[in-house]
Parts: C-alpha cells; sequence; structure tokens
C-alpha cells in the first residue's frame, strides 16, 4: 500500500507531535510531577497515534477498494485485514 502525499504529510505531523510529547512525559515523570498531569499527556499522545493509525488505515482502504474493485476477491481480503487493523487501534 502506497500512501498519497498528503497522508503521509499529516500522519507525520501527528506521529512527530506524539514524539513530542512523549519526551514531555518522560521529563514530566523525571522531575516528580503530578500524576494526574502524567496520565493527561500520556492520554493526549495515545490519541495522537491512534489519529494517525486511523489515518492511515482509512487511506489503505480507500486505495485498496479504488484499485481492486468493489467486490473483487482482493477487494474483500484487504478490507477484512484493514478491518482487523482498524479494531486492534480500537
Amino acid at each position: 500500500m502506497e500512501l498519497n502525499e498528503d497522508v503521509v504529510t499529516d500522519v507525520l505531523k501527528r506521529l512527530r507531535r506524539a514524539q513530542g510529547q512523549v519526551g514531555g512525559v518522560i521529563q514530566m515523570i523525571e522531575d516528580g510531577r503530578d500524576c494526574k498531569d502524567v496520565v493527561t499527556q500520556l492520554a493526549a499522545v495515545s490519541r495522537a497515534l491512534d489519529r494517525a493509525g486511523f489515518k492511515i488505515i482509512a487511506s489503505g482502504l480507500t486505495q485498496c477498494v479504488r484499485e481492486a474493485g468493489e467486490g473483487s476477491p482482493q477487494a474483500e481480503a484487504d478490507r477484512e485485514q484493514l478491518e482487523k487493523l482498524f479494531l486492534a487501534l480500537a
């Protein structure tokens, strides 16, 4: 599966944001920050990663259906695989 340039740009932006948030969480833990603040930031990191994953899966599903043709055995197999990936993120 190849992702279009817009999707790649958006996913990379989300992943870089999550990377920065993880660094912030590490620093918060090292600084002995309040547990509530740490958990709040961890939740934000988790959402950022989920959104990146969902973006990739949605783009892949659209591309697979378009390329393989609706109703073809390959489209169905690709859709099932992407559904499993989606559920793994949920």
